[in-house]
């Protein structure tokens, strides 16, 4: 739909409700292999099928963490297919006109640790190859920049800068380079599953692994309960629902350019339930024929790729990954970011620009690499800041608004959304408690209880959404406390 007349501080061309409509069920599949089949995504996989403790285990508790994510992925498809919006302006209708920067910065600012993440772990991929030389060893060893090796940095602004070419014509080459990048990971995945347990001699899912070793590698995991424990079974499932928290408040920015609500639909039924418990079932096999074949347990694949004989399988695994990485990092951690900046000053930055500003700052968090602990402790810290705005968006499109938005009035200033001068005080009212209680003081004090921090999604999701959904309906029956 084209806009009239609309508001120059909210709008440009990036930002406009999608017009060109060209993802099929396939593209949306591939928005998540592209954003699952990723170095950082197998390392999570393969941390929490430890935690599990057995075959069963895993895939009970995975199952339903995969569920409720298609769940969760629909609501928020769906809004994006019926509006044609991004991110930032569906946030509008709750947060207000100016006042949706203010998620908008959460989730790009997120992005950018997510954007560095990524792209550590591509590189690292890179170094692993590397260093089977002697010469590139011994420079690895020996030089150092900025608290990494000299080769771990070089090896990062490369994979850095190529990822700013993929994005340089837009979404439609964002499209078509996820289409091949997601089943090219699943391809290697599997080779490398294969080769290891041909090599192995044997078939399991994690019954080679002692328990005492189960025990010492998830003991600084941030996860309660032993191994294959009810807590530790429904901390599992939390943490790889909290995974996708960033995906939860931008998947609209994919899902508009879909084609229909079937295609949505189909794409994320075969994209998260089915291929999600897939690839972790494959990092699983991997990981137990890994630790028979090599007696330690490797978490990460660019470990086991290194350990090939074959130089030509090691360099096969190793840009594949790099390549899987730089897929993830466009579909998750470039395009929201691209989004949000643009937003905020939508009559400066565009599209391109705004990518350009994430990844600069994930540039410059290099050298204090906050992604460089447990992978349960950063997920969860990361994505329990997003959960209060979820929340906030759902309850306001589905129960408040009954999916029915006024799409034009989000491009004016002057119209139903402005609220108080553009903010929506109830909106931040919700968010501020809701974040209180998601990641301020499980993070900041001893307050609550240690398990606390593992559900904080959770509690941002359900005490955001439910203020917010207070406050408005109080609005309602008051008109005098009404925001608009």
């Amino acid at each position: 739909m084209s806009i009239r007349n609309p508001s120059p501080s909210l709008y440009n061309e990036d930002l406009a409700p999608a017009e060109e409509r060209k993802w099929g069920a396939f593209s949306i599949f591939n928005v998540w292999t592209s954003d699952v089949h990723s170095l950082w995504g197998y390392y999570l996989a393969a941390s929490l099928f430890l935690l599990c403790g057995s075959f069963v285990n895993f895939v009970i508790a995975i199952g339903i963490g995969s569920l409720v994510i298609f769940v969760l992925m629909s609501l928020v498809g769906n809004a994006g297919v019926r509006t044609g919006v991004p991110f930032p302006v569906l946030a509008r209708a709750s947060f207000g006109t100016f006042g949706a920067n203010v998620p908008a910065l959460v989730r790009a600012v997120v992005a950018c640790f997510w954007y560095g993440a990524q792209t550590a772990a591509a590189s690292g991929a890179i170094v692993a190859l590397l260093i089977r030389n002697e010469s590139l060893l011994a420079f690895h060893q020996n030089s150092h920049m900025l608290g990494h090796s000299t080769l771990e940095l070089i090896c990062y602004i490369v994979v850095w800068a190529l990822q700013l070419l993929i994005i340089q014509r837009g979404m439609e080459t964002v499209r078509k380079f996820q289409d091949w990048a997601g089943p090219a990971v699943w391809i290697m995945m599997l080779i490398l599953a294969v080769y290891l347990v041909v090599k192995s001699g044997t078939f399991s899912f994690g019954s080679e692994i002692p328990r005492d070793v189960l025990i010492e590698k998830t003991k600084d995991a941030g996860v309660p309960g032993e191994p294959g424990s009810f807590a530790a079974l429904a901390a599992v499932a939390a943490t790889w629902i909290t995974y996708f928290a960033a995906l939860y408040l931008n998947f609209c920015d994919f899902s508009r350019y879909a084609t229909s609500e079937k295609a949505l639909r189909k794409g994320n039924l075969w994209g998260l339930p089915i291929n999600l418990l897939a690839f972790c079932l494959v990092a699983g096999v991997t990981t137990t024929a890994a630790f028979t074949v090599y007696g330690e347990v490797l978490l990460h694949p660019e470990m086991i790729s290194a350990k090939f004989e074959s130089w030509f399988l090691a360099l096969l695994a190793a840009l594949t990954f790099a390549i899987a990485t730089l897929g993830i990092n466009v579909v998750a951690n470039f395009v929201s970011p691209a989004f949000d900046f643009a937003n905020v000053f939508p009559r400066q930055i565009n599209f391109k620009r705004g990518g350009y500003i994430a990844a600069l700052i994930a540039l410059v968090l290099y050298p204090f690499a906050p992604w460089e602990t447990g992978a349960a402790h950063f997920v969860n810290f990361i994505g329990s800041t997003m959960g209060p705005i979820f929340g906030i968006m759902m309850v306001d499109y589905y129960l408040i608004r009954k999916s029915q938005l006024n799409v034009e009035a989000l491009y004016h200033e002057n119209g139903e959304f402005r609220f108080q001068n553009g903010w929506h005080g109830n909106a931040f009212i919700a968010f501020a408690v809701g974040a209180l209680f998601s990641s301020i003081l499980p993070t900041f004090t001893s307050i609550l209880p240690d398990w606390w921090g593992t559900y904080g999604w959770f509690f941002g999701v359900g005490i955001g959404g439910a203020i917010y959904f207070v406050l408005r309906m109080g609005a309602r029956r008051n008109p005098a406390f009404a925001t608009r």
